[in-house]
């Protein structure tokens, strides 16, 4: 079985702030402020979080094709 990546490095829209991450394994993350410009990210329609939206690297659940959240 493969294991997930943990880090993605997320980049603001708002500001375009860059900043690597460690992504939790056992939940969605919704809401990430940016430590830049303190826009509150939130997922883009059709997307599970954060990670899946802004990030390098797509969350764990995502990339061991379990789906997201659910």
């Amino acid at each position: 079985m493969a294991e997930a990546i943990l880090e993605s490095t997320l980049t603001c829209p708002h500001c375009g702030l860059s900043k690597q991450e460690r992504m939790p394994t056992d939940a969605c993350q919704f809401y990430y402020e940016c430590t830049g410009c303190a826009v509150v990210l939130r997922p883009k329609a059709g997307d599970c979080c954060v990670f899946c939206s802004y990030g390098t690297v797509k969350c764990p659940p995502i990339q061991l094709q379990r789906g997201c959240c659910g």
